[in-house]
């Protein structure tokens, strides 16, 4: 992966003896699950989305305090995926292992496509970083993430990783070096969360049974890719209103590979009646989030009436004009 990125400041604040640090939520644009087949995609931060993470020095041993699971105490030597986190991260930082209690929560639906579980894992490092006073290359720390991810994916893409970590739009094609997309036109988005939590664990592993059995999945596959290479062209000359055909093409390929579910598939059709320019489940999809392209003019009518469709949540993001 490349690492051609202009410098960005990480949020990161020091209180006392505390390094409180966060890392935003993500959204695929295009190409969900076709990506782990080595075809493109497009994803972009939530900014106002965020996970932290807050260290502070203890006179007992290393502890992590999950809030958002009840106040979970994850120990260093165990087996979950955040006490990996802080192991490779202290195995790259070569540093031992602190006395310190680090505190992590989330505004980030859980299981949504959002990207929660590589925000937490980023906002952890993130904050060990500034506790050592160390740095290293943030390729190191997407590196990190990602091996995590695995624990929670099984075969993951590397999106969600990439864009948490970088914090910038990305177009992504596995194993080659990440590429920034310039944007002519303003990209608002209304992102609506069916409640339905769903593990994209097994919606990965379907698709690969999917993939090997039927011949013509393949050509599905290819065909998202060229739809998110498209978008991208579509993007960089400004075109949203072919942006939002391209959504919609993308969401019946979705279907075709049995990631959608009736939920995404209303608040799609929901959105789509109220005036958006294209929409698509985002994500391993069966659940989590529906995306949909709008402007100022539709916007405020597409989130009224997605919440009369049902979504539990409803909330908006823009992608600004780069070049």
């Amino acid at each position: 992966m490349g690492t051609d990125f202009p410098v960005f400041v990480v949020c990161v604040a020091t209180i006392g003896s505390r390094f409180v640090s966060s890392a935003a939520a993500k959204v695929i644009l295009f190409g969900e699950h076709a990506v782990v087949y080595g075809q493109p995609a497009i994803a972009m931060p939530i900014s106002s989305l965020r996970a932290y993470a807050e260290v502070e020095s203890t006179n007992t041993p290393f502890q992590i305090i999950a809030q958002d699971l009840n106040n979970k105490i994850i120990t260093f030597e165990g087996d979950d995926p955040l006490s990996q986190v802080v192991r490779l991260a202290l195995e790259a930082m070569n540093v031992p292992t602190p006395d310190v209690s680090i505190v992590v929560r989330s505004d980030i639906p859980i299981a949504s496509g959002l990207g929660s579980g590589a925000a937490i894992s980023t906002a952890i490092i993130r904050c060990l970083l500034e506790y050592f006073d160390v740095v290293i290359p943030r390729e190191a720390i997407n590196e990190i993430v990602y091996e995590v991810e695995k624990i929670h994916h099984g075969t993951p893409s590397g999106i969600d990783n990439t864009v948490i970590v970088y914090e910038q739009a990305i177009y992504y094609v596995r194993d080659n070096p990440i590429e920034m997309i310039g944007i002519q036109n303003q990209v608002q988005l209304v992102v609506a969360d069916t409640g339905t939590t769903a593990l994209t664990k097994p919606a990965v592993a379907d698709v690969r049974r999917l993939y090997e059995k039927e011949e013509n999945i393949k050509q599905v596959i290819e065909d998202i890719g060229t739809i998110a290479s498209d978008a991208k062209q579509a993007m960089q000359s400004g075109n949203n209103d072919l942006l939002g055909n391209l959504m919609l093409k993308n969401h019946e390929f979705l279907q075709k590979l049995t990631v959608s579910s009736d939920e995404l598939d209303r608040l799609v059709d929901a959105a789509m009646s109220a005036g958006a320019k294209g929409a698509k489940l985002s994500g391993g999809g069966r659940g989590g989030n529906m995306i949909a392209l709008v402007d100022n003019n539709s916007s405020e009518n597409v989130i009224e009436v997605l919440k009369s469709a049902g979504a539990k949540r409803v909330f908006e993001t823009t992608l600004e004009k780069t070049s």
